[in-house]
């Protein structure tokens, strides 16, 4: 008979795990199942000389390069909890492997994180990839927002956020089969403005080959014209006394140049008449129509065959908007003038509000105005990516969540971010914990569960267990406490919005006060 023995048991020691890279050996470690390895570089620090300039690859090292903490965030206004003073090195990946073993071939899962391009990092509790990485490696990275990515400003390539994106999809190419990743089976997949980068590389000729998959969570719609970036650029700099150049913005601290992005943001609802729906909703920063980093929109790409090759996964959550109410104050306290207001200016085509409000006939003034900013900036752009691969001969599987949060009395519905936890199955860490009350439910872990299940089998078929989208049956994935395969159950949306062009958003009018172009110009019938 054994006896259990009172001396007190060793806590494991974790171990070291060395892969060898384009640039050097990096040391990660094994936590539980899977090796992580934070903060490796994949570029050099786009500082001093490299400031507002394309990415450049990353500098080698000699001996072992200790891959054990993730980088620190790009510079960033609106958070302050995202000052980080351990250095510039902001361009880094981070990886998370079932094994590293060059053999393994497993697919690779590429995150993109959101933000609105204004905020966010790769090392956030939520995107811990330890869950997802059961059956497929998973790579988190940093890439440039705000000013300092998304501006346009002179002596500066645009969209360097989404050309360090690409940075970081060619380190994958050139490094992931070290980690037990399969380079010719990557799928990216990312949310809001992630899932905006991720339609933009389905549309740069840069990222052609680096990726076989995407997935995107409630495409953030907007996309810029170089003439509203520049104006916006300027705006920015002229906060400080500057001129929108890259040889006088470099001279200023980020954090500042961020600040200065914070404080233009805040009077953006005020210069309507001048930058449209972005100033409506306080958008200051988004990926540029420049003709030639990114030379169409996505909705344009793909209907003509861009993604063809390319399997796609798409979807949205049903009430985008309540969370953003609930920031900003408005969740429950719409009147019936920011209604019409909303409508107004969002609503598609010249008679948009009426026939918005004929569409749902019994919404009230909170119903229209939620109804309307989620359909123009998340759900619409998501469902007509869909259309448009289809269209073009490509194949695309969508899903709507449905599921409620639990969390704060359940008021927050299915709201926007609400997926994030979901996927990577973090629901009990970070800022989304709130969504899910005290503790998760076994509800929610099961849909969690399931959700990781499909995004992986994607990843790694091709095919998340359900009918792909046609334009005949319309069918999509409902993501409930029993999710079901339906017809899209937002009709009266698809509807409202099926001959909208998401064109690039104008600058409507110079400093001067001239007219640049018309206001909100009805919108020619798609497809």
């Amino acid at each position: 008979m054994a006896f259990a023995s009172s001396e007190p048991q060793p806590v494991p020691v974790p171990q070291p795990v060395l892969v060898r890279t384009t640039a050097g050996t990096v040391r990660g470690i094994q936590e539980g199942e899977v090796a992580v390895f934070r903060g490796i570089p994949f570029a050099e620090p786009p500082v001093g000389a490299l400031r507002f300039a394309a990415p450049q690859p990353a500098r080698g090292w000699d001996g072992v390069r200790p891959a054990l903490d993730f980088g620190p965030p790009p510079p960033q206004g609106m958070d302050a909890t995202a000052t980080d003073s351990r250095g510039d090195e902001w361009l880094s990946v981070n990886v998370w492997t079932p094994a590293p073993d060059p053999g393994a071939g497993r697919a690779v899962m590429v995150w993109i994180y959101g933000g609105a391009y204004t905020f966010g990092m790769s090392g956030l509790p939520e995107y811990d990839g330890a869950r997802l990485a059961e059956d497929v490696v998973v790579v988190t990275f940093n890439y440039r927002i705000g000013v300092e990515g998304f501006t346009q400003i002179e002596g500066a390539p645009a969209n360097r956020g989404l050309l360090d994106q690409v940075a970081a999809l060619e380190w994958v190419r050139d490094n992931i089969r070290g980690f037990g990743g399969d380079p010719d089976r990557v799928t990216v997949f990312g949310q809001s403005a992630g899932a905006g980068s991720v339609a933009a590389l389905l549309a740069m000729p840069r990222a052609a080959g680096l990726f076989r998959r995407a997935v995107a969570q409630s495409v953030q719609g907007t996309f810029f014209s170089p003439e509203l970036a520049a104006d916006v650029g300027a705006a920015c700099a002229a906060e400080l006394g500057l001129r929108p150049t890259a040889a006088e913005l470099s001279t200023v601290d980020p954090q500042l140049l961020a600040a200065a992005g914070d404080a233009v943001t805040a009077r953006m609802p005020a210069s309507v008449e001048r930058w449209g729906r972005a100033a409506y909703r306080s958008i200051m920063y988004a990926p540029v129509v420049d003709g030639d980093v990114l030379p169409v929109t996505p909705w344009q790409a793909l209907a003509d065959g861009a993604g063809r090759g390319i399997d796609l996964l798409v979807g949205h959550a049903r009430d985008e908007q309540r969370l953003l109410s609930l920031l900003d104050g408005t969740l429950g306290q719409v009147t019936e003038e920011q209604a019409e207001a909303a409508l107004r200016i969002l609503a598609p085509g010249p008679d948009g509000a009426r026939r918005f409000r004929d569409g749902f006939p019994d919404a009230g003034p909170d119903a229209l105005h939620e109804l309307v900013l989620s359909d123009w900036l998340f759900r619409m752009p998501s469902l007509r990516l869909a259309h448009e691969q289809q269209a073009a001969g490509g194949r695309a599987y969508v899903y709507e969540l449905t599921w409620p949060a639990p969390g704060m009395g359940g008021v927050l519905g299915a709201c926007h971010g609400l997926d994030v936890p979901l996927v990577f199955g973090n629901l009990d860490r970070g800022q989304p914990a709130v969504l899910f009350g005290d503790s998760p439910s076994p509800e929610a872990e099961a849909l969690s569960a399931r959700m990781r299940a499909a995004w992986t089998r994607f990843a790694v078929e091709g095919d998340p267990g359900w009918p792909a989208y046609d334009m005949e049956q319309h069918l999509v994935q409902l993501y409930d406490a029993r999710p079901t395969v339906t017809r899209y159950p937002e009709e009266t949306s698809r509807l409202l919005w099926q001959h909208h062009a998401f064109n690039p958003l104008p600058l409507l009018s110079s400093p001067s006060g001239s007219t640049a172009r018309p206001a909100f110009e009805p919108t020619p019938p798609g497809r």
